[in-house]
């Protein structure tokens, strides 16, 4: 199968989109946006890239645009997407800022703001409930997942430690899928 390739415009254009559609947590728009709709990545493609994208240094959705963007475009890509990932959000933020300077106090400005953190864990819920459907394809790796649950909430380990102890048994499990 012949790699789609795409312009910078396409990737700017793109995840401008996903920048401008969440509020501190774009994750669900960006899988919907990359897979779903302009289906540049398979549901496994993009599982595989969060997954490296979460262990380097940075933010998720940064280091994604990066990746993607570099795939399709190289160095123009990656810069595009990074790019209209990050200027109407930034623009955005300043503005609220602003206006939170001189309206915080009120009531329901901060009804508004608790509301709007309970939308943001139903959406990255979602996410991973959608990506817990392509993980289903390979029952074995829901061991890395019970794994790296337990080690994150029950003994409350670092992002560092929980990696270290979930990638052999990761890496173990995707070899031998390969292997089948």
């Amino acid at each position: 199968m012949q790699q789609k390739t795409l312009t910078p415009k396409q990737l700017f254009i793109g995840f401008s989109k996903i920048g401008m559609s969440g509020f501190g947590g774009v994750l669900p728009w960006a899988r919907r946006t990359i897979v779903e709709q302009e289906k540049w990545l398979t549901p496994e493609e993009f599982s595989a890239m969060l997954g490296i994208c979460q262990i380097v240094p940075g933010p998720n959705i940064v280091n994604l645009g990066v990746c993607v963007g570099s795939r399709f475009a190289g160095v123009r890509g990656a810069f595009a997407a990074v790019m209209g990932l990050m200027l109407g959000p930034v623009a955005l933020v300043i503005l609220l800022g602003i206006l939170y300077e001189h309206y915080s106090y009120m009531p329901i400005v901060q009804g508004l703001l608790r509301g709007i953190s309970a939308v943001g864990v139903g959406l990255i819920a979602s996410t991973g409930f959608k990506m817990l459907r392509t993980e289903m394809k390979y029952p074995p790796m829901l061991l890395v997942i019970f794994l790296t649950i337990l080690a994150a909430t029950y003994f409350h380990l670092g992002l560092g430690w929980v990696v270290l102890i979930a990638s052999p048994l990761a890496f173990f499990l995707a070899w031998k899928k390969v292997k089948q």
